[in-house]
C-alpha cells in the first residue's frame, strides 16, 4: 500500500471511530470502548519502554501516583484536575527518574532491573493502602462529585463525552509512539539494546536516551491513570497500581504486538473481553482467573509467537508483499 492509501486508511478509520457514539448508544458497548481505548494508552506507555528492552514492572507505581494524586488533590484542596493531572503526571515522572538515573548510571540492567522496578510498583501499593486515611487503603476512593461546574471537574455522565476524550488520549499515545519511532532516539536506545559498551563508545548518551524514554513512559502512565480515575470515579490499589496492573500491561503489549504501534491495542481488546467474559459468564466465581489466564497465554506467546498477534500477521504478509509484482 503507498503512503497515500495509508493516509486515507487512516483518515476513513478516524471518522468512523469519531462518528462511532453518535451512531450506536448502547451504553454499555461505549463503556467497553472506553476502556479498550483507556488501557489501550496505558499498554501502549509500557511499549516504549518494553521495545527497547526496558523491561519494566512499576508502571503499576505511576498509573497509582497519577490516579490518586490527581483525586487527593481535588478531594483536599479542591484542585481541579485540569491541575490535578498534570501535578499527579510530574510527580509520576519524578518517581521515575528517582528511580531511573541511578540504575542506568550505574549499569543496573536486566533481571536486577525488573526487580528494582518490582519492588517500586509494590512500594508505591503499600504506601497506598497504609495512609488509608487519606486515600481509602484496600477500599477504595472515590472522588467527590461536583455540584456545578462538571467541566471544571472533569466529570461527565454522558458515555459518548469520555468515549472521545479516550480517543483523543489514545490518538495522543499513538503520536507519540510514531514520533519516537521516527526519531534519532530509536536508533540510540536500539544500539543501546544490542550493546550498551558499543553504543557508548559511538557516542550515545546511554544515560540520558534510557531516562527520556523512562519519563514519556512514566508520564504516560500517569495520564491514564488519572483519565481512569476520572472515568471510574472510584480507584482501588488493585486496579491501577501493584504488581498485578504491571504484569497486565506486560502480558497485553507482548500478546497484542510490542514492535507493532496497534499491538497494545490489541490486547487491550484481548484484556478487557477476556475480564469482561469471565465475569458475565462467571461473576464472583471467576474473580482473579483472568490473571491465571493471562500468565498461561503470556507463556504460550512468548514460546510461540513472540512478536504477538498484530505483529505475527504483519510478518507474514510482508512475503506475500514482496512476491507481489508492482504494477
Amino acid at each position: 500500500m503507498t503512503s497515500q492509501g495509508r493516509l486515507a486508511a487512516w483518515g476513513i478509520g478516524l471518522a468512523a471511530l469519531v462518528a462511532l457514539p453518535f451512531v450506536y448508544r448502547d451504553p454499555y458497548h461505549l463503556h467497553i470502548l472506553v476502556l479498550i481505548l483507556i488501557w489501550s494508552f496505558a499498554y501502549t506507555s509500557w511499549s516504549m519502554m518494553g521495545r527497547f528492552g526496558l523491561v519494566s514492572l512499576g508502571h503499576g507505581g505511576f498509573m497509582g501516583v497519577g490516579a490518586y494524586v490527581t483525586a487527593l488533590l481535588w478531594n483536599h484542596l479542591g484542585l481541579t484536575p485540569w491541575i490535578g493531572i498534570p501535578i499527579g503526571m510530574a510527580a509520576a515522572g519524578l518517581l521515575a527518574l528517582l528511580v531511573g538515573y541511578p540504575c542506568f548510571r550505574f549499569r543496573i540492567t536486566g533481571h536486577y532491573f525488573v526487580l528494582v522496578t518490582l519492588a517500586l510498583s509494590g512500594i508505591v501499593l503499600q504506601v497506598i493502602t497504609a495512609t488509608r486515611d487519606y486515600t481509602g487503603g484496600s477500599l477504595g476512593y472515590t472522588p467527590n462529585r461536583a455540584a456545578t461546574n462538571r467541566l471544571l471537574a472533569l466529570q461527565f455522565d454522558d458515555k459518548t463525552t469520555w468515549y472521545l476524550i479516550a480517543l483523543a488520549v489514545w490518538l495522543a499515545g499513538l503520536a507519540i509512539w510514531h514520533w519516537v519511532d521516527r526519531s534519532m532516539s530509536r536508533q540510540a536506545l536500539e544500539a543501546i539494546s544490542e550493546d550498551e559498551d558499543a553504543a557508548a563508545a559511538a557516542g550515545v548518551d546511554v544515560t540520558a536516551e534510557k531516562l527520556k524514554i523512562t519519563l514519556i513512559s512514566a508520564l504516560m502512565t500517569a495520564l491514564a491513570g488519572a483519565v481512569y480515575c476520572q472515568y471510574q470515579m472510584f480507584v482501588t490499589p488493585d486496579t491501577v497500581s501493584g504488581i498485578s496492573v504491571s504484569l497486565q500491561m506486560v502480558f497485553a503489549a507482548i500478546v497484542g504486538g510490542l514492535y507493532v504501534s496497534l499491538g497494545p491495542t490489541v490486547g487491550a481488546v484481548i484484556t478487557i473481553l477476556l475480564a469482561e467474559t469471565l465475569r458475565i459468564g462467571f461473576g464472583t466465581r471467576a474473580v482473579g482467573w483472568d490473571n491465571l489466564v493471562y500468565g498461561v497465554l503470556l507463556v504460550l506467546f512468548i514460546i510461540f509467537l513472540p512478536k504477538g498477534i498484530l505483529g505475527s500477521v504483519l510478518e507474514r504478509l510482508k512475503p506475500q508483499r514482496k512476491a507481489s509484482p508492482s504494477p
